[in-house]
């Protein structure tokens, strides 16, 4: 009897479970709120973006479920490979169309749908490396600290998308501004020191 009781129990910790129902919660509602988009898209780029995570997003949170549900089970998570290959373009060119909250959700459109998944990726990403550095168990930390990458990497093909269609722009500094405060570092001298000693 008691060798049945320890073959069933499950050695993860308290916090440790609050950390993946935390986790979990946020996969469910990113995937949800993806649904809720793509009916909404216009652009055919942006909306296989969208389809393309919201299944890596899907296969991802199984596999979480499935590993976490029966654990020693070796699971793992997959690199996202991402689509949008570009070079980012910088400066600010003014439109003339400021920005405003929506009057109701017919007005969605492919920049707030862009926007709303950004947002998703970097909260997730966030929620999922805060998991990861509370996290004892080896296996489950490194597929966070993945999903966590893999959630960067999502952003920033859909920062990509904003950027190329004017929706994110990126302002910069003068080229005297950006010299002066680029150089207002140094290298650590010990450090150098130590490099030449080898």
């Amino acid at each position: 009897m008691q060798s049945q009781m320890q073959m069933n129990q499950v050695n993860i910790g308290a916090h440790e479970i609050m950390e993946c129902h935390e986790v979990l919660s946020c996969m469910i509602n990113g995937i949800n709120q993806f649904q809720l988009l793509i009916p909404h898209c216009q652009d055919q780029n942006l909306k296989n973006i969208l389809q393309n995570q919201l299944s890596f997003m899907t296969n991802e949170y199984t596999t979480f479920v499935n590993t976490l549900q029966q654990k020693g089970s070796q699971g793992q998570l997959q690199s996202v490979q991402t689509s949008f290959k570009a070079t980012p373009t910088y400066g600010i060119k003014m439109n003339g169309v400021p920005e405003a909250p929506n009057a109701s959700v017919n007005q969605l459109n492919d920049r707030d749908i862009s926007a709303l998944m950004l947002g998703t990726h970097k909260s997730s990403a966030v929620v999922k490396m805060h998991a990861a550095l509370e996290l004892t168990d080896s296996q489950m930390r490194e597929m966070l600290v993945q999903s966590s990458r893999n959630c960067a990497d999502q952003a920033y093909e859909t920062w990509m998308y904003m950027n190329q269609n004017g929706y994110y722009q990126v302002p910069t500094f003068d080229q005297a501004t950006t010299k002066a405060m680029i150089n207002s570092y140094q290298p650590n001298a010990l450090y150098s020191n130590q490099q030449q000693t080898y």
